[in-house]
């Protein structure tokens, strides 16, 4: 049968498309991906729109116990809903690859993710950068210290993901996100993120409860960013559009 990868968009129930939906109502089993991102919505939310069961999957499930899935998309249609779009995060390319190796068809139907949501800052896709990300446990890591550096080498803007775990209601911080940069900078002093390097703090981009702040890193610390999930921006040389664009925001 099928095991269809179905994106939900950024913001809530009404997110999906009618495509999703209506793939949705003829599946057997629906799992819901439930550590790489947050819905302003609730699991009972979908299922009213849906008129299907959810079933949340958590990292190890999707990851460690893939086969439960799989099994199942064998023999059933089964939906594997991802918010934002379905490939942005390397694990569910990961169950698609084996999902092939077993001859199971795919289906896939894409979303709007945090790739192209960003956009909304008023900076142009077309100029960022490789993508990093912070973790929880960043003590021992400078790789998102360096991949700014590189970006900023082509004048090209970082977007840095924020971790999270929803299963234990744990999101690092915008204010941490600085505060780690910070302290990688006070080590190397190569002067790629200061105190006056201009940022742009982001939360619930795609929502209608987003708040996208921009100011000097000094300033945003004690910014109050609301609800997760979060995602700090930093902009290398700006075109006078994208400066009148951000202006909004500061």
């Amino acid at each position: 049968m099928t095991l269809h990868f179905i994106s939900l968009g950024l913001s809530d129930e009404k997110d999906i498309s009618l495509k999703g939906l209506e793939t949705i109502k003829k599946c057997d089993k629906v799992y819901l991906e439930n550590y790489t991102s947050l819905l302003n919505c609730s699991k009972e939310d979908l299922e009213k729109v849906y008129g299907k069961a959810v079933i949340l999957a958590e990292r190890e499930l999707v990851e460690s116990k893939a086969d439960t899935i799989l099994n199942e998309a064998a023999k059933k249609e089964v939906a594997f809903l991802v918010i934002g779009n379905a490939f942005t995060a390397t694990t569910h390319t990961d169950l698609m690859l084996r999902a092939r190796e077993r001859g199971i068809e795919i289906n896939f139907i894409h979303n709007a993710s945090i790739l192209n949501a960003v956009g909304v800052t008023g900076l142009s896709l077309y100029k960022f950068g490789k993508i990093t990300s912070i973790p929880f446990d960043y003590d021992n890591i400078e790789t998102p210290y360096d991949i700014i550096k590189d970006n900023r080498k082509i004048e090209a803007h970082t977007l840095v993901l924020l971790d999270l775990d929803p299963s234990k209601n744990k999101y690092l911080k915008i204010s941490e996100a600085i505060r780690y940069l910070l302290k990688v900078e006070l080590k190397r002093g190569e002067k790629v993120f200061t105190e006056n390097t201009l940022c742009i703090g982001c939360s619930r981009i795609g929502n209608s409860q987003q708040v996208i702040k921009a100011g000097n890193a000094k300033d945003l610390l004690n910014l109050d960013f609301k609800k997760p999930p979060y995602c700090l921006i930093i902009p290398s040389k700006l075109h006078f559009m994208e400066e009148e664009a951000l202006g909004r925001y500061k």
